[in-house]
């Protein structure tokens, strides 16, 4: 997927749970959601009676398969401490997002919010819909208990910062950021039938537990076009992927397959696909 794309996708997840609320259970499933993916920010499951506009963003984040570009947290102040980890984070309140920034607010912002930095202690985090001219629209969790749109004007008050994740494939100096064609790789073989869990793998991807695995990835779905009977080891799939030209060190394969969860089911499908 394209920086765009990618972007887009974070948007129109946030839009799908507009509506959800406190008030008939809806938003349980938000709640659920963030708390499946592991590990847990600081090991603490949100309860259903919490304040989640951070679980909210982070769900979002973990739903589309990019907690590797987009932290995940259950508060606001440990939120802008893991984007400014991974260098993504905007201090600047007249920032102008995009679309999937993620905006954080502090509701105690001066009344000289125009002139100065605030630099108080967040409240509230929301996902950017859209910038239109000066006006900014984002998608909140747990606003007035349910997920709500709010409209502001860039450098307006109450702005404490930005998350501003490395969508693009984009890392410092310009190079590509490993994973983001690998997780358009894992949703055309998801599409295909080959691969029938893709959020597992799109966290594999985020998460940088199997090297070379964006690259396997990335290499067999060039090559893929229909799913195929899957070989029956994971020896037999990596002898089809290297006679198909995506992978040209078996030995590695052979050997590390047993030490992430599925990894050789992963070469079996892949194997049989290919050929």
């Amino acid at each position: 997927m394209s920086e765009q794309e990618l972007r887009q996708s974070v948007v129109g997840i946030a839009q799908g749970w507009l509506g959800r609320k406190e008030s008939d259970g809806s938003h349980r499933e938000i709640i659920d959601l963030y708390n499946s993916h592991k590990p847990l920010a600081r090991g603490y499951r949100v309860k259903y009676t919490d304040a989640w506009c951070a679980a909210f963003a982070s769900a979002v984040a973990i739903q589309a398969g990019l907690t590797g570009v987009i932290p995940t947290e259950c508060g606001c102040g440990g939120y802008i401490e893991q984007f400014k980890k991974l260098g993504s984070w905007e201090e600047n309140d007249a920032y102008v997002p995009q679309p999937g920034d993620y905006i954080f607010y502090d509701w105690q912002d001066g009344t000289d919010y125009a002139a100065t930095d605030n630099k108080g202690a967040p409240d509230h985090v929301g996902v950017v819909e859209k910038v239109s001219g000066q006006t900014i629209t984002v998608i909140e969790g747990n606003m007035s208990g349910a997920v709500g749109r709010r409209t502001l004007k860039v450098n307006g008050r109450y702005i404490r910062g930005y998350g501003v994740p490395k969508y693009g494939g984009r890392a410092e100096g310009g190079s590509a950021a490993p994973g983001a064609k690998a997780l358009a790789a894992v949703d055309k073989l998801a599409k295909l039938g080959v691969v029938n869990s893709p959020d597992y793998w799109r966290q594999a991807v985020t998460g940088g537990k199997v090297k070379y695995l964006d690259i396997l990835l990335v290499k067999a779905a060039e090559k893929i076009t229909k799913a195929g009977p899957r070989s029956s080891t994971p020896e037999t799939g990596v002898a089809a992927l290297v006679s198909a030209g995506v992978i040209d060190t078996p030995d590695y394969w052979k050997s590390n397959y047993k030490g992430y969860p599925s990894l050789g089911e992963l070469l079996c499908a892949l194997g049989g696909a290919v050929k």
